[in-house]
């Protein structure tokens, strides 16, 4: 919502891309929080609403302010931009956690390869429109983003192997647990005992 609200022609002129594409992402996303909200049980409905209710006073708040205080799109876009800024590197920084994790248990178990990638053509894709144009505000966190999904990309590819050796030793520990299974009476049925006589 950030970045459709930067990408208005009273806040940046000429984004008519930003506004498009980040307005169908709001709208794929709402679609997508109002179905959980309608299947989730109630203590997570709860939760997620408030999250959403908070996301909507801030950015009512932030459009309010920056409307009313800052007069000039210059302005208005430094305000907007750097607040993209902060979310859009907060958005690309937050697989640093699994990366450790990915570090130090030697597996991509935990990092799916399918929104590496994705992030990775996200950054790419962005990056190369803003130095287009050279938007500073687009620039710098979908580059640090590319940067970060290059890093996953890179782990990835270092620890694939391996993950796959430890899925395999888990798999036939099961399988050698199953088969230690003592079954009484050498494998033959007890018949309970007639005590009628």
């Amino acid at each position: 919502m950030v970045w459709t609200l930067y990408g208005l022609p009273m806040v940046h002129p000429h984004s008519i891309l930003v506004v498009t594409i980040n307005g169908s992402g709001c709208v794929i996303e709402l679609i997508f929080v109002t179905l959980y909200l309608i299947y989730s049980d109630g203590r997570k409905r709860l939760k997620v609403f408030l999250f959403l209710l908070v996301e909507l006073i801030f950015i009512t708040a932030l459009t309010l302010i920056t409307l009313t205080t800052a007069h000039t799109t210059k302005k208005r876009s430094a305000i907007v931009g750097t607040t993209c800024i902060l979310f859009n590197i907060m958005m690309y920084a937050a697989p640093l956690a699994i990366m450790k994790l990915v570090i130090k248990t030697k597996s991509v178990e935990y990092m799916p390869f399918s929104i590496s990638l994705a992030s990775f053509g996200n950054g790419v894709a962005w990056t190369t429109y803003a130095l287009i144009r050279f938007d500073p505000f687009i620039t710098i966190p979908n580059g640090l983003g590319t940067l970060f999904s290059v890093a996953q990309l890179i782990l990835y590819a270092t620890y694939y192997k391996s993950t796959k050796r430890q899925i395999a030793e888990r798999k036939s520990n099961r399988e050698v647990n199953m088969s230690q299974v003592v079954v009484a009476n050498g494998g033959q049925e007890s018949k309970p005992e007639d005590n009628r006589s």
